[in-house]
């Protein structure tokens, strides 16, 4: 997915990894392809190719490497997760219902806040996610300051998606949310300068989890193993 993206993930499961040696670290397989064709202009925008074929090639590239169960740093691409899913006989460790379970798990009762691309809001991910614990949705009604946040984390002006973001979560709150959920990894990269009124769960922290208790818990190639790797 989008490369800082890729590098925060692996950085996180490097740091929530309990190692004092090298090779205590849990073997990671990536495919850091900048050519997946945006997820921005095919749901949002209707004006670029679908990513699904892109996405089916790493997953099966990354099995065939060695990988034992996959991860994909992207909320928005999780639109895409059944058909990538079904293409590989191994785990996906889906960001975004794990997302969901942790935060209807930790916040006080009353709806979630999503804070992430207007294209979660498009395609209902988090909506039928959060609708499996019984619980509503909110989302930010300023879409194109959204939208202006992500492309300014990706150009590496991460400090100009600092006011519209903390805007995002006051509106939330205001609005009722009991919590919000980070659901856009760009917005990962700069949550710890929020701030700001919400219980927020970063759904890149829950994948990192995820995927740190697969390769300590899951067996190799049937014998007892303390790392399985991740692609």
């Amino acid at each position: 997915m989008g490369p800082e993206a890729t590098i925060l993930l692996m950085s996180r499961i490097l740091r929530a990894t309990p190692a004092t040696d090298d090779a205590d670290h849990i073997p990671l397989l990536v495919d850091s392809n900048t050519r997946v064709p945006s997820r921005i202009r095919h749901l949002i925008e209707r004006s670029g190719p679908d990513p699904t074929p892109v996405l089916i090639g790493m997953a099966r590239r990354l099995h065939a490497a060695g990988a034992e169960a996959l991860a994909m740093p992207c909320n928005t691409a999780h639109g895409y997760l059944p058909a990538v899913a079904a293409a590989v006989p191994i785990p996906f460790l889906d960001m975004v219902s794990l997302t969901a379970a942790k935060a209807a798990a930790e916040a006080p009762p009353g709806p979630i806040g999503v804070i992430g691309s207007p294209a979660l809001e498009i395609t209902g991910l988090y909506e039928r996610a959060f609708a499996a614990h019984g619980r509503g949705t909110l989302h930010p009604e300023d879409r194109d300051a959204l939208l202006g946040a992500i492309r300014a984390v990706k150009a590496g002006r991460e400090a100009e998606a600092l006011a519209p973001l903390r805007a995002a979560t006051e509106a939330l709150a205001a609005a009722g949310a009991a919590a919000g959920v980070v659901a856009c990894s760009e917005f990962s990269l700069v949550v710890e300068r929020l701030g700001g009124p919400l219980l927020l769960v970063d759904a890149v922290d829950v994948l990192t989890e995820a995927c740190v208790g697969f390769a300590l818990d899951t067996p190799l190639h049937g014998e007892p193993a303390e790392r399985a790797p991740i692609g």
